[in-house]
């Protein structure tokens, strides 16, 4: 059963697999660093669909049914469904799952999405609530500035702290312990706001979410940043990654040569007109759901630290002047189902 440590984190002593996992992305994605490493990459941005929202489902029905078949599953097999995404209402999980007929738990963590399904599929085996659980995500770049900047025709300018929304999803599943990656703790996070209200910053925004949620299962697991082979945030992109350091040395914790981002991971920001990075629900999910989990497989990974970042506003709040806060959900993943860590 699963074993509370400290206020904030669990530990799964049952030690759940991920016994299957896919990712999809689209033509620019595929041009970055990481473009062998996913399962499906459609070079039309719509996938054949007559809107970006309807495209942004059918990417997260692409990866929710390639999952089930590198698996050697049915929709059957699977006992609850958790996933999410940035538009309003989920409306791309809603239509994406809806004909599976899998038990569905809608999210809404923003870009923490991933790491959120993640936790509760694993913390749904390890209490036995469920055989096979499953976490998927999905976002879109046209979908998303439709909803929370300007219509493309428009052509807005972008700020050096923004970033590119990630036309990609991801999705995992969770079963009993059998081969690698195990999902050894979880970690969930607290709302944090530091008050930053510029939407374009994310960033900044999300950063103070994620040291405190670092610093937490550090301290409710008696480890440290040099225990872990990689220590992944979700999307901060440039500037968060940097104030996320800044923020950790101030508590004792030096993540130099350990820490990685998502959305630094799958644009290459040099050659990629894409701001600070790339961020979105489908960040973390396709870059975790493709090389990451393939090299814990492989063992190339041991001890690693997936933290999804999000930002919990809406273009209403955001118009309204509130400030944008901030939450990231941690999940400890290790080639080992014990040991170590």
């Amino acid at each position: 059963m699963p074993a509370r440590i400290g206020k904030y984190t669990t530990r799964l002593d049952r030690s759940p697999s991920v016994v299957s996992f896919a990712s999809v992305v689209s033509k620019k994605e595929s041009e970055g660093p990481l473009g062998a490493c996913f399962d499906v990459v459609n070079q039309d941005t719509a996938f054949g669909e007559k809107t970006w929202e309807k495209a942004e489902s059918r990417m997260q029905e692409t990866a929710v049914q390639k999952a089930l078949e590198k698996g050697g599953l049915s929709a059957g097999d699977i006992d609850y469904i958790f996933a999410g995404d940035l538009l309003n209402q989920c409306i791309s999980s809603t239509y994406g799952i809806r004909a599976t007929g899998i038990p569905f738990f809608g999210l809404f963590g923003a870009c923490s999405t991933m790491a959120e399904g993640l936790a509760l599929s694993g913390l749904f085996v390890e209490g036995k609530l469920a055989e096979r659980a499953m976490a998927a995500t999905s976002s879109h770049f046209c979908s998303a500035e439709r909803q929370f900047r300007f219509p493309l025709e428009y052509g807005g300018q972008r700020t050096p702290t923004s970033q590119w929304t990630v036309t990609g999803a991801g999705a995992a599943i969770v079963g009993e312990k059998g081969q690698p990656p195990y999902l050894r703790h979880v970690c969930i996070g607290t709302i944090e706001d530091m008050g930053v209200t510029d939407m374009n910053n994310m960033g900044a925004a999300m950063a103070p979410a994620a040291a405190a949620t670092f610093s937490r299962f550090f301290e409710d697991t008696h480890t440290s940043p040099e225990n872990y082979d990689l220590i992944l945030t979700g999307d901060l992109g440039k500037v968060g990654s940097e104030l996320l350091g800044k923020l950790l040395r101030e508590k004792g914790y030096n993540l130099e040569g350990r820490h990685n981002d998502c959305g630094l991971m799958i644009y290459d920001l040099e050659h990629q007109d894409v701001g600070a990075g790339g961020s979105g629900c489908g960040c973390s999910a396709s870059v975790l759901c493709s090389a990451i989990l393939t090299r814990i497989r492989e063992g190339a990974l041991r001890e690693v630290l997936f933290a999804a970042t999000g930002a919990l506003m809406s273009p209403t709040s955001v118009q309204q002047g509130e400030s944008i806060p901030g939450i990231a959900h941690l999940v400890h993943i290790s080639s080992q189902p014990e040991g170590g860590c």
